[in-house]
């Protein structure tokens, strides 16, 4: 009652941190301590079981009762995981948090403020740092990300492989095209009138999908650098998994059919199979044969979806708000111009 009563006296809104896990006992134990002793008076954190075989859910009964656990039967991957789970909570603020990600206790509350303060944005993202190597960005958000001209999202402070250390070069609130997943704070009442994930992403690049929809719809993304937290990565697939791959070709050719204006969706589809290929001939003569292997897969898979995808798109108009799209191509800056860092290319 008495934080309920301190919510209600400084206007704070319903906040709800979810916590999507799988088989996770191990992050759980790790990273969860931080989290529920997060600063915000008005915070529920709920712990988002995706079919669980290990002992987590057992583990936050016993240790964090207060801690509120919502299971769905089965693992239904990372975006219809959400989905479920999602549907049963109410709050003003969503907060979408990987189950490894440390935070400051202070985390909330920036971001929070961001969104109060800017009617027109749905979602927003807060400073992405290394847990192994905190003077580093990390790779899964950054300093908000961007996207270019032929669907390769990137990231202030990290572009394509390259992540730069945190030196406050990007401690400036800025319009970002997309917001991380590893920890993503949306509106509900955004995510209820986009939708949603898109179930059929499974995982990886289904956020990118949802703010796009989001910039679609009129929306702002946003960056808040005043909050910090701390990502592992790689917790579910590591970064060398062919089913990671997959998932990423797949789910880029999936994002491009929905977003892009038809016309424009032809071309840059056309562009990225030719740019697909050239990254399988590299995993390939690298002598990663599986990930060459999970390149075709994606490309099949696209294919046998390619009917059901199209009933998605909802006549995709040209974006109004280009804030956070770069027009060039990242891939020709990384690899042909040598630009590692993202001040180099915008």
């Amino acid at each position: 009652m008495e934080k309920e009563a301190l919510a209600e006296a400084s206007g704070c809104s319903k906040v709800a941190v979810v916590i999507l896990n799988w088989n996770g006992r191990y992050h759980l134990e790790k990273f969860l301590p931080s989290v529920f002793n997060s600063r915000y008076p008005d915070l529920r954190v709920i712990i988002g079981d995706n079919g669980s075989t290990d002992d987590s859910v057992a583990f936050v009964h016993e240790n964090y009762p207060a801690i509120e656990v919502i299971q769905n039967d089965r693992n239904y991957g990372f975006a219809e995981g959400y989905n479920r789970i999602l549907s049963q909570i109410e709050a003003d603020y969503f907060v979408l948090l990987n189950s490894d990600v440390e935070v400051d206790p202070d985390w909330v509350g920036p971001v929070i403020d961001l969104l109060e303060s800017q009617p027109d944005m749905a979602a927003a993202q807060p400073k992405i740092r290394s847990y192994l190597n905190r003077d580093e960005f990390e790779y899964a958000g950054a300093a908000g990300g961007f996207i270019d001209a032929y669907g390769y999202p990137f990231c202030r402070g990290r572009v394509l492989q390259h992540v730069e250390k945190d030196l406050g070069q990007y401690d400036d609130a800025v319009d970002i095209f997309w917001a991380t997943g590893a920890a993503l704070f949306i509106k509900r009442r955004c995510w209820l009138e986009v939708g949603g994930f898109d179930g059929d992403f499974f995982a990886h690049m289904e956020e990118i999908d949802l703010c796009w929809r989001l910039k679609r719809l009129g929306y702002r993304l946003g960056y808040c650098p005043k909050a910090v937290v701390y990502h592992v990565g790689g917790a579910t697939l590591n970064k060398s998994n062919p089913q990671k791959t997959y998932l990423n070709f797949r789910n880029n050719l999936f994002m491009l059919q929905k977003n892009l204006p038809k016309g424009k969706a032809i071309w840059t589809i056309f562009i990225r199979f030719w740019l697909d290929f050239a990254a399988l001939l590299r995993f390939a003569l690298g002598g990663h044969f599986k990930d060459a292997a999970a390149v075709s897969r994606a490309h099949r898979s696209f294919f046998r979806s390619f009917s059901k995808t199209a009933q998605k798109r909802h006549q995709p108009q040209a974006l109004a708000d280009k804030r956070g799209w770069y027009s060039g191509s990242v891939v020709w800056d990384y690899y042909l111009r040598g630009k590692k860092k993202f001040s180099d290319i915008l």
